[in-house]
């Protein structure tokens, strides 16, 4: 017996249809949601916007927005789309002239200038764009050159890639500078060739889709770097000595801005620098410094040592060492890759890294102005890490760390690695940091140290692990290109100017002293000419 047909029927037919309207509706209107920028003049149902570009514009709301174009072909770049941008956003491209191509890396990081002379010190010419051609942006669109060829494991130092970099840079800041300070802005990098981190900071990734990037600049961060030369071919400048009035302007306006700022050492490993760390705090302290002092410390600095530290003036952070995945075991090296935990100090804005072998003689707090990474050259193209200032960053510290085993370090120690991961930096006068080396050409009663020094940095056998009476590098052939009475007398100038409670860290131990008079021996019985070996000792620290 059949079942008589529903008369419910049409009324559910209806009502399945209604319901499928209604969800077709949901999901059109949900996906124009997704691909819509609310503009003016522009049919948003028809085209299709750049991702980025409607992530940027959904973050300046309804303003009208200014694109500059830099190393990008409009023409070609299908991510640009220009052809569904013009009523949107005014694109302009930005032009300017290559570089050169005869101008080397080693032009614009040279071994030496003259810094007697700086006003005489020129930097090859990287053409920039006319500026005022060009007005404000709100957003560059850029394509970083990709370097072919570079050795493997080496940092990369390219002249066309430091210059697009540098007009992205110039570009946001000339654009904003005479107008509003935290004015939001914009780069996008095109490809997957990511721009220097030098510049573009890994702290202002605002996106990230692997085939472009989004970044918005610190403009204060920003300012510092465009305001060094563009290599250490000239010495860096602090904005008062910028020579441009528009930036005089903007750093008197910035005075109100006070950034947290610590001199930062290290100890690890061992306690043969304790005594150092404290007359180096104690000479900070000597030169009415106002920043705070941090050391960095791990499980081998006792808690005795560790009570004396911070009495002579140090704050104290407790640290895992790192090894050098490049240094051999047991080597003098092995573990210094511990310095990279100072990008982990993002209480502080920035950092002035000061080795322990290290005294200071005049306040080095002027350099607190200067931008990441500052330093004073080495040879050839590369710094001295054993004073420099940085700019502390959980990113930063995450990416130095993620490079310690690829990238290579010619001196197997942070030296030579972070000279590959920061191939741009900035250079400082060398009394900043004066390295006490004096070759092969010594007097051999007095070598001169050059006046108005602002720190010396103890090279050899420091002066804690001598006699007060003399600098015993004199009494090893070897190191008498170390060897130096006055700077010893200059460190022992801030130990006798210390408290005496601390004084008893920096006594000889009986091997130190041993070890002393052992070489000291050899010195007589050789009957070296400096003759430092006939010198009658008083240093109440020796051993009978």
């Amino acid at each position: 017996m059949g079942s008589k047909p529903s008369k419910r029927k049409p009324f559910t037919t209806l009502s399945l249809t209604f319901l499928s309207l209604t969800l077709l509706l949901i999901i059109f209107r949900s996906f124009r949601w997704k691909i819509e920028v609310p503009r003016k003049n522009i049919n948003s149902i028809s085209v299709r916007y750049p991702e980025w570009y409607r992530i940027i514009a959904q973050e300046l709301a309804q303003k009208r927005i200014r694109v500059g174009l830099v190393n990008v072909n409009i023409e070609t770049s299908e991510d640009i789309g220009s052809s569904f941008m013009q009523g949107e956003a005014e694109i302009v491209k930005v032009n300017f002239d290559r570089a050169a191509d005869h101008i080397q890396w080693g032009h614009l990081f040279p071994e030496w200038i003259d810094e007697d002379n700086p006003e005489e010190q020129k930097c090859p010419e990287i053409p920039m764009p006319r500026y005022n051609d060009y007005g404000e942006f709100d957003v560059i669109v850029a394509s970083i050159p990709c370097p072919i060829g570079a050795e493997k494991g080496m940092g990369i130092r390219d002249v066309f890639r430091l210059q697009v970099n540098l007009v992205i840079a110039n570009l946001l800041v000339r654009s904003s500078f005479e107008y509003h300070e935290y004015e939001m802005k914009f780069v996008v990098f095109l490809g997957s060739c990511s721009p220097m981190w030098e510049i573009f900071r890994c702290d202002d990734l605002f996106w990230d889709d692997g085939a472009w990037s989004i970044y918005r600049p610190d403009l204060r961060r920003l300012k510092q770097k465009v305001l060094m030369p563009v290599g250490t071919c000239q010495l860096a400048r602090p904005f008062a000595e910028s020579g441009q009035e528009g930036w005089r302007r903007y750093a008197l306006n910035d005075a109100l801005y006070q950034p947290r700022e610590a001199y930062v050492t290290i100890l690890h490993s061992s306690e043969a620098y304790v005594c150092g760390a404290i007359a180096l705090a104690q000479s900070i302290i000597q030169s009415n410094s106002s920043k705070d002092l941090v050391l960095l410390a791990d499980d081998s600095i006792s808690k005795k040592s560790l009570q004396g530290l911070e009495a002579a003036g140090w704050k104290i952070k407790r640290i895992k060492r790192i090894r050098s995945p490049h240094a051999a075991k047991g080597a003098y090296n092995e573990w210094n890759y511990s310095k990279l935990r100072i990008w982990h100090l993002i209480e502080y804005d920035k950092i002035i890294f000061i080795d322990s072998d290290f005294i200071v003689l005049r306040s080095l707090d002027e350099f607190f102005v200067y931008p990441q990474l500052s330093a004073v050259g080495n040879n050839g193209h590369i710094f001295n890490s054993g004073l420099m200032l940085v700019e502390p960053s959980k990113c930063a510290f995450q990416a130095v760390m993620g490079k310690r085993f690829t990238m290579a370090s010619y001196n197997g120690g942070d030296q030579g690695f972070l000279n590959e991961v920061f191939t741009w930096w900035h250079r400082w006068p060398g009394r900043v940091n004066f390295l006490k080396f004096f070759g092969d050409s010594y007097d051999l009663i007095r070598p001169k140290i050059p006046m108005n020094l602002y720190t010396i940095h103890y090279l050899g056998v420091k002066p804690w692990m001598c006699y007060k009476d003399y600098d015993c590098n004199w009494d090893m052939v070897g190191f008498h290109k170390f060897a130096s009475d006055l700077a010893h007398e200059k460190w022992w100038q801030v130990y006798d100017a210390m408290p005496k409670k601390l004084r008893p860290y920096c006594e000889l131990s009986p091997r130190m002293d041993a070890r002393i008079k052992k070489w000291r021996g050899k010195a007589k019985n050789a009957s070296l000419p400096d003759r430092h070996w006939e010198i009658r000792v008083k240093d109440p620290r020796r051993h009978a």
